[in-house]
């Protein structure tokens, strides 16, 4: 499993790595019953501190995309469909807000964005 961290990202390095594990959980990279790597090999692999791999790990696991087995590790919970598209609708939502915030700032017009969705939308 690959993860990304960026330095120069505003967004904490735990939530970089919940939010790309997440990702991969929605799009279906990862599956019910897949094993996570062990917070320290992780921790090791990025070379960060395992305080915050595991600060990842426990907020994955409070919004029901992993449990864990002592002794055993971190695996991917069963996604109820219902839940699946709750939280896509939710990610949707978060992307949304970054995008109508980023075309403030540069002074988009909202007839401007709805535009640019469109075009994208039908390229796809």
């Amino acid at each position: 499993m690959q993860i990304l961290i960026s330095n120069s990202s505003k967004e904490t390095i735990y939530n970089q790595i919940k939010n790309q594990i997440k990702e991969k959980v929605l799009t279906g990279e990862l599956k019910e019953g897949d094993a996570l790597p062990s917070m320290r090999q992780l921790a090791k692999d990025l070379h960060i501190s395992v305080i915050t791999t595991k600060r990842a790990y426990e907020e994955l696991e409070k919004e029901g995309f992993i449990y864990s087995i002592v002794g055993k590790g971190s695996f991917i919970a069963e996604q109820n469909e219902d839940v699946m598209k709750e939280k896509k609708l939710t990610t949707i939502e978060e992307k949304l807000i970054e995008v109508i915030a980023n075309s403030k700032e540069v002074g988009l017009s909202l007839q401007e964005i709805k535009e640019w969705i469109t075009i994208l939308y039908e390229e796809r």
